[in-house]
């Protein structure tokens, strides 16, 4: 909506529907089982491509969430590779405790960069899809896009088929999330995570 695209979620009210997954739904769970996996961190940093408008809702969202949780969260603008590095450079200069990164076409595309620097600046980093734990990410929590777009995107394409007009099928949220962490990664910034915290995940990578 905030691109202008559609008039709302509930009815689009043009030739465009689908699924809207912004990162500001999450923001919160992904904070919250942060400071479950590193107990006693204060200070978390947050990616976020500020020349994108669809961060909007998600920087609004981050001040509750963030003092909910007794954090601060420092927001780092991340727009291109040359700003990647510099980005871990605040975090070792601020003491930032460990970062989180969601979703963006860009940070995407780069996560094999973005999990290799973490690695390096030996960052704990939670992450938006799975993809960057395969990577060699620490952690991740949220949508499955593969399932999404196996499940979803099918029923969609039915309904118009039938007759259906885009403009009246309400853009959808997912409601399935999946929490994955690399054991593997874990070792390799010391860390050892809970069984509790274990027993919470949906996947272990190893």
């Amino acid at each position: 909506m905030r691109l202008g695209l559609a008039a709302s979620l509930s009815r689009p009210g043009s030739n465009i529907t689908g699924l809207w997954w912004g990162d500001e739904q999450l923001v919160g769970k992904q904070l919250e089982l942060l400071t479950r996996a590193l107990p006693g961190i204060t200070r978390v940093g947050v990616f976020a491509n500020l020349g994108d408008p669809t961060y909007d809702a998600l920087l609004k969202s981050l001040p509750a969430a963030s003092n909910a949780l007794g954090l601060t969260a420092r927001v780092i603008d991340v727009r291109a590779l040359s700003d990647l590095d510099n980005a871990f450079v605040i975090g070792k200069r601020e003491n930032l405790q460990a970062f989180l990164i969601g979703l963006n076409p860009f940070f995407i595309s780069h996560r094999a960069e973005i999990t290799t620097l973490a690695a390096k600046a030996k960052m704990p980093t939670m992450y938006g899809i799975r993809e960057f734990v395969l990577a060699g990410g620490l952690m991740s929590y949220g949508i499955n896009l593969a399932s999404l777009y196996r499940d979803t995107f099918p029923r969609f394409l039915d309904k118009i088929l039938k007759g259906a007009s885009a403009a009246d099928l309400p853009i959808e949220r997912p409601t399935k999330f999946e929490l994955l962490v690399n054991l593997k990664a874990a070792k390799a910034l010391g860390l050892t995570f809970s069984p509790s915290f274990l027993a919470t995940t949906d996947e272990v990578v190893e």
